[in-house]
């Protein structure tokens, strides 16, 4: 059984099914063990796709044709969509929005920052790709501005972001901070010294939390859970290759909305089970 993580801003939300897979619960082998989700990876494609179907199959979907994840590029390309395609053809973006309850969407990630919203009220959920690059031109902010033209509130979205790479295991060259601080000197805050160590390291779930504060968003969660620190939990791009591994799995954290059947009980329409 696929295993995976949710949020309480999202859990609570009845029309919503959300869930930010681990590495756990697949049919892959060897570095890819086991919920391996990347059909870029290096990964046999059947086991990619009975992965996938395991994942559909989580969110309450019958097969995962209509599971869709984008050819994600470190954009701030954000995608509008009502219907699925087929994996090779999938375009480039690294976010998607949709208000449609036959599909679910989903982003990988194997240390960059998964992020999921939701307006119930307007029906728009969205998954993004947040790696600093990303973040920082602009991705998130992005998703915010197409959900607000496509009929969302502000005040009613809500954002989880989900397990990623962690300050401590994410030291960064002084390159890498200036680039930062050049967009933006107060990002400054973004960066600590760890004790013992010579270089950086970048706070990504922080940077993330602010640049969804910034574009107005209040109600915001993060996870616990570091991508490099928990690998028996996730796969993690940073790791791999510390370990010298050349290639790396990838995590799926998707969602959907749930389709709520009515029925008559006592003459009102009713959610849930048939009155007895």
């Amino acid at each position: 059984m696929a295993e995976y993580f949710q949020s309480d801003t999202l859990n609570s939300l009845s029309r919503i099914r959300h869930g930010f897979f681990s590495r756990n619960g697949g049919v892959s082998t060897g570095i890819y063990a086991a919920l391996n989700c990347g059909y870029g990876s290096d990964d046999a494609h059947d086991n990619v796709a009975v992965n996938r179907q395991k994942v559909a199959q989580a969110l309450g979907m019958k097969d995962a044709a209509s599971l869709i994840t984008p050819y994600q590029t470190h954009s701030s390309d954000v995608i509008v969509v009502s219907e699925p395609w087929h994996p090779g053809e999938a375009p480039k973006a690294d976010a998607i929005i949709t208000r449609e309850k036959g599909l679910a969407i989903g982003i990988l990630t194997a240390d960059c920052g998964p992020v999921l919203f939701a307006d119930e009220k307007s029906g728009l959920i969205a998954a993004a790709h947040a790696g600093w690059r990303g973040a920082l031109g602009g991705i998130l902010g992005a998703v915010v501005e197409k959900m607000v033209v496509e009929g969302a509130e502000r005040d009613n979205i809500r954002a989880a972001i989900g397990p990623c790479l962690h300050q401590p295991s994410y030291e960064v060259a002084e390159e890498f901070k200036r680039e930062f601080i050049t967009d933006n000197p107060e990002h400054t805050r973004f960066f600590a010294q760890i004790p013992g160590r010579d270089r950086p390291h970048f706070d990504l779930p922080a940077f993330i939390s602010h640049q969804l504060t910034m574009s107005g968003l209040t109600n915001i969660t993060t996870s616990g859970h570091c991508t490099y620190e928990n690998e028996s939990l996730f796969f993690s791009y940073r790791r791999n290759c510390h370990q010298n591994i050349t290639d790396y799995g990838r995590q799926i954290a998707a969602m959907r909305r749930r389709v709520i059947r009515f029925h008559r009980c006592n003459g009102r329409l009713r959610s849930g089970p048939i009155c007895r």
